[in-house]
Formats: C-alpha cells, structure tokens, sequence
C-alpha cells in the first residue's frame, strides 16, 4: 500500500529538482487537474495527483537517458521514437517511479508511460492524466469556458473531443504525427459514436 503523501512529495522533489522551473509548474497544474478529474469520475484523486506530479520528470533527461530508462520497460523503441527521444519521457519516468520510487500501481505506470501519444484502451486514470496533460490552465487554449465545457462531458466523450482538436492542430500545423494515432481516434470515435461511458 503506497503513503501517498511520503511518496508524493518525494516525486514532487525530485521533479522539482530535475526539470526547468516552468515544467514544474506545469507538472504541478497537471497534477491538480489530473486529481480534480478523478474526483469528478469516480477515481482515485491520489493515485492522480501522484501521477500528475511525475509525468514529466524525466523530460529534461538527456537522450541517451531517455533511450536506457525507456529500454528497460519491455516495449520496443520505434523508428519515430529514435528521431524524437522526447518523446520517450513518459515511458521513462514510468521506469523511473518502479525502479527507484517503488511505485507498482499498473494504472499509474501506463498512465505515466503514455500520457504523450495515449494508446488503445487505456484505463480511465491514463484518460485523466492524458487529458489533465493537455488542457492544464497553462495550455494556451485552456480558458475557463473551455474547460468548463470538456468537464460537463463524459470521461470518454471528453477524450474523443480532445484528441480529434489535437489531431486537427497538428494536422494543420504540418506536424508528423504519432504513429497509431488516427487509429487510436477511430477505436474512440467508436465508442462515443456508441454512446460508451
């Protein structure tokens, strides 16, 4: 059984001590978000503040980390990923939370691992994290209004909303996009086209 409070405010240090001042401000936002989600859902807000807090703190890691922590969990590294070792940040802080914080709760490990791309069927704390990550009150985008709007939605509804502007957004930004993620919206399109919950 994890003390939530000992270890979070450990995750919280060494995030605070690991990236630039203005990520830890937004790892903190994310985190806030990310529990205020999970209370509203019906989750954990712990396990999501915890989550939150240490999503991003492996991401001012040099590549050469990112590429020896990510290895280590199991998944293959892509192509994609080679050319853009950021992107490895999440899977590493996940190896980062087992191996040196003792954190075994699988559904704060993949939602840590995947809080940048999402994946197929991720568990409604990876939704949250996911989200939380994306519409934090630091985003441009992220007015009151707007988010007043994507929180009067279902978790799953919300998540399909998000993904297609983001998809949009990087679409007509000319941006390469995540290999699987069209995928990934048409497997939610799915499901909120079927009312899913």
């Amino acid at each position: 059984m994890i003390d939530y409070i000992e270890k979070t405010d450990e995750i919280r240090q060494f995030t605070e001590q690991h990236v630039k001042k203005s990520r830890y401000e937004h790892s903190v936002r994310v985190a806030e978000m990310c529990a205020r989600m999970c209370r509203q859902y019906g989750l954990d807000w712990r396990k999501g503040y915890l989550a939150g807090i240490g999503h991003d703190m492996c991401k001012d890691f040099s590549d050469e980390e990112l590429f020896e922590l990510a290895g280590r969990d199991g998944r293959e590294i892509i192509d994609y990923d080679r050319k853009k070792p950021a992107l490895l940040h999440g899977r590493a802080a996940a190896v980062l939370l087992k191996e040196q914080f003792k954190v075994y709760d699988q559904e704060i490990l993949e939602a840590v691992a995947n809080h940048t791309s999402g994946i197929i069927g991720m568990c409604d704390l990876t939704k949250c994290l996911f989200l939380a990550d994306k519409i934090e009150p630091g985003r441009p985008q992220s007015t009151d209004e707007y988010r007043a709007g994507l929180l009067a939605m279902s978790l799953n509804d919300m998540l399909y909303s998000v993904l297609e502007e983001n998809y949009e957004y990087l679409t007509k930004k000319g941006y390469e996009i995540y290999p699987g993620t069209r995928e990934m919206i048409e497997y939610y399109a799915k499901i909120h086209a079927e009312g899913g919950r």
